[in-house]
């Protein structure tokens, strides 16, 4: 049902690279996990840590757990306005309950970011909301 998962988060200088990367982890247990420096407005060094997982077992494993690990009637209401034309789920979690191993969807803000590919043919926002909703519904 996912094709691949890219993940996204920053690290700025008040926060430690350590603990983002286990907050990551605690969601996607299999991500191997880059760094990369930037630069912030105020000249600030941001790290910026990404990875995609795109393993069947890996991605199918995270998506059990998500259902298990999150507020379905969120992940349902929210399917529309977070999913692209092309069948790309976005979600956004909260970076300090990751760490704790909670999994709190948030709207905005500092969080882990992911970009969820639905296998979905032809590749349409329709049918992967379609086909997402089926699963979340058979929850």
């Amino acid at each position: 049902m996912i094709h691949n998962i890219k993940f996204r988060a920053f690290v700025y200088e008040n926060e430690s690279v350590d603990e983002i990367k286990q907050a990551i982890l605690n969601i996607l247990p299999e991500a191997e996990i880059e760094t990369e420096e930037a630069e912030g407005l105020l000249e600030d060094k941001i790290l910026i840590l990404t990875g995609t997982i795109s393993k069947k077992r890996f991605t199918k494993t995270f998506f059990k757990t998500l259902l298990e690990s999150t507020d379905l009637d969120k992940l349902n209401d929210d399917l529309e306005r977070k999913m692209d034309d092309k069948g790309n789920w976005f979600l956004r979690f909260d970076k300090t309950s990751a760490l704790d191993e909670k999994w709190i969807i948030l709207d905005k803000g500092d969080a882990i970011h992911l970009k969820v590919k639905i296998a979905a043919f032809p590749a349409k926002k329709q049918i992967a909301i379609d086909k997402v909703r089926e699963a979340i519904l058979g929850a």
